[in-house]
């Protein structure tokens, strides 16, 4: 599936936008499929009476919700990709925050429609037990054969996704190297198509090597606990210096009631990051450590040698 991935990026970014539209549909289809099953159901609003049912506020919940977030956020981390890819966006200034605020609002209802979906069909227990409770849930609804083709199209999404985040990752290093922050190499453009295509290559590697060596569960913890430390806090407390050392008037966009919500963020990232266990943390800590250094060493380097 990586290959594929990296085979299908390979081109220039017009027939890429086609690709990804192409697959957002597929996505779109298989989420109405979801959530229509669970009002055709009947039962839909059924899970939202009894959402509060023995709940209470203690260290329990705490835990629980910290636990669920991990997850629940994951399936949201898509929604700044387009930042990724600001360099290829038709008017920036505009779009990217548009896209973002879109994205966070249309995941938010499908997101939370499709649990409910799911959990007016099936029983608590058996999603709680499940391996693959969309394709139960299908089934229950409409047999096995229906099942299959939910379960083809749960793929398709969970390829759309890598997709996406191969596409908008791969441009990380290019922008890096363009700066000055990473080695050159990876600034080159491809000749004809005009994509970074040493930087998706090196990632696509990278990406293959460690789809051989991890579970998806260790990924995906992995993956937020090192994005919460090198990403999402490191960013907020980099626009905080940045703003103090040029001014608001420095920054394009602008952020209401600042600082109110970075420091909100910076509180609330630390607490799913604490919620991701010891070590998960020690490997976000360690990663964010190791690039500092790097970064430090590289710092102190003749340009020539990048």
């Amino acid at each position: 599936m990586v290959l594929l991935i990296v085979f299908m990026l390979y081109r220039k970014i017009e027939t890429i936008g086609r690709i990804s539209v192409f697959l957002w549909m597929g996505v779109l289809v298989t989420m109405a499929w979801i959530i229509g099953g669970g009002i055709a159901h009947g039962q839909f609003m059924e899970p939202i009476r009894h959402v509060n049912d023995g709940l209470q506020l203690n260290y329990a919940f705490a835990t629980a919700l910290g636990m669920a977030s991990v997850k629940t956020v994951y399936s949201y981390l898509g929604y700044y990709n387009v930042c990724h890819l600001g360099g290829e966006i038709t008017r920036p200034e505009k779009n990217i925050p548009r896209s973002m605020l879109i994205s966070i609002a249309g995941i938010s209802v499908l997101y939370l429609c499709m649990n409910i979906s799911v959990a007016s069909v099936l029983p608590q227990d058996q999603i709680e037990q499940s391996s693959f409770v969309v394709s139960e849930f299908i089934e229950a609804l409409m047999g096995s054969t229906a099942a299959k083709i939910g379960t083809v199209l749960i793929l398709w999404v969970a390829f759309a996704s890598v997709f996406s985040a191969t596409l908008g990752y791969s441009r990380i290093p290019y922008a890096a190297a363009k700066d000055g922050a990473f080695f050159s190499v990876f600034a080159r453009l491809h000749p004809t198509k005009n994509f970074p295509h040493v930087s998706l290559l090196v990632l696509g590697g990278v990406a293959f090597v460690f789809s051989l060596l991890f579970k998806i569960k260790e990924v995906i913890d992995a993956i937020l606990a090192m994005r919460i430390m090198i990403q999402f806090i490191a960013q907020a407390i980099g626009l905080i210096l940045l703003s103090k050392r040029n001014g608001r008037s420095f920054l394009k966009w602008h952020m209401p009631l600042y600082p109110i919500p970075v420091i909100l963020a910076i509180l609330i990232w630390a607490c799913i990051f604490i919620s991701t266990g010891p070590h998960m943390m020690l490997a976000g800590l360690t990663v964010t450590i190791a690039g500092v250094i790097v970064y430090v060493i590289k710092s102190r380097l003749p340009v020539r040698n990048l």
